[in-house]
């Protein structure tokens, strides 16, 4: 587990070093919502979702129906960040508007919004801690070398090669995006389980409808295959930069919130392509220390943020796409060697 030394908080001004950030952040405008900019993000996503469905129908039994599943594979992608700032309160300030138009975005790709909603609140909560973050259990994959000690199942198996299994297991993720869904819906502790097991069948039931009335049954099952593989890789591709190779934290020993947001962080260095391609997620530091900030407010506030934890003295991480990959699996790898070692001996 990598250890985190935290610097001494500032003491020149009263209030904690988030609240004077936070004051800050809000003095520059930066936690205003964009109803501008989302009216037009959710219109663009929703017609070209939409106008991909009209395409594989139009298409129909061609093996160009393959593109198509691509294109989907993305449009479920953006659709799933869309859902993420929505829950986030990012686009309605009022809560009931961003539950029923989060539970449609998540409708539309499978997924259960209270489920998610859940699990996500908890990372946020607890980024990078073991046993408090879901986002680093060990059910397939180790996160730590003492995670990979206290392996058993799958988890010791895969974990010996995990960093150059890492891409290759991603093309499940579509799949288990669903299937963890589905099992959340046993939960009786989930609010609107009911609602969200209505929603998430309905979907599957068009879905697979959709693709065995216009495909072939070979081709359907290439259309499945294509479009819940690319789904999986590249939601998995846009968030698996912003934690994974960053230190990890204890239940027991954890530093300030501000401190222990920036610290289990990594921003990733881009143009506005990357901002749309990752959803603005790639500032992450600045989405974990003002989640209903809007995504398109975060690149400004990265400004401030970068220069207020340089002037505290707190690491500030900050990299390219393929460097924060590159972090990702090392940190993998280095994680898996108890297994490395254990395989050895044996």
């Amino acid at each position: 587990m990598t250890t985190v030394t935290t610097p001494a908080p500032r003491s020149d001004t009263p209030g904690s070093d988030f609240a004077r950030l936070s004051r800050e952040i809000a003095d520059a405008g930066l936690l205003g919502r964009r109803p501008g900019y989302y009216t037009l993000r959710i219109t663009t996503v929703t017609a070209l979702y939409v106008t991909g469905w009209i395409a594989f129908v139009l298409v129909g039994p061609s093996w160009w129906t393959l593109a198509v599943a691509a294109f989907m594979a993305v449009m479920y992608g953006q659709v799933a960040l869309v859902a993420h700032d929505v829950a986030h309160r990012q686009v309605f300030r009022r809560r009931r508007a961003s539950e029923v138009s989060g539970r449609i975005a998540g409708a539309s790709i499978g997924m259960g919004y209270g489920w998610w909603q859940d699990k996500h609140t908890r990372h946020h909560a607890n980024p990078n801690t073991e046993d408090l973050d879901p986002d680093i259990e060990p059910d397939l994959l180790v996160w730590s070398q003492d995670q990979a000690r206290a392996a058993t199942g799958l988890p010791r198996l895969i974990g010996r090669w995990q960093a150059f299994l890492f891409f290759p297991l991603l093309t499940l993720e579509g799949f288990n995006l669903h299937v963890a869904s589905g099992r959340a819906i046993a939960n009786r502790r989930l609010k609107h389980r009911a609602l969200d097991g209505t929603l998430l069948f309905a979907h599957c039931a068009v879905y697979l409808t959709a693709l065995f009335w216009v495909l072939p049954p070979g081709m359907a099952f290439a259309f499945l295959a294509v479009h819940q593989c690319l789904f999986g890789v590249y939601l998995g591709s846009v968030f698996a930069p912003n934690h994974k190779g960053m230190p990890i934290l204890s239940a027991d020993d954890r530093p300030d919130f501000l401190r222990r947001q920036v610290l289990t962080s990594r921003n990733v260095n881009g143009g506005r392509f990357t901002d749309l391609a990752l959803g603005g997620l790639n500032h992450q530091i600045e989405h974990h220390l003002f989640p209903s900030m809007p995504s398109p407010n975060l690149r400004k506030a990265r400004t401030i943020v970068r220069r207020y934890c340089r002037d505290l003295g707190v690491d500030y991480a900050e990299t390219g796409l393929i460097a924060s990959y590159r972090l990702a699996l090392t940190s993998l790898h280095r994680a898996g060697e108890p297994l490395r070692r254990t395989r050895v001996r044996a």
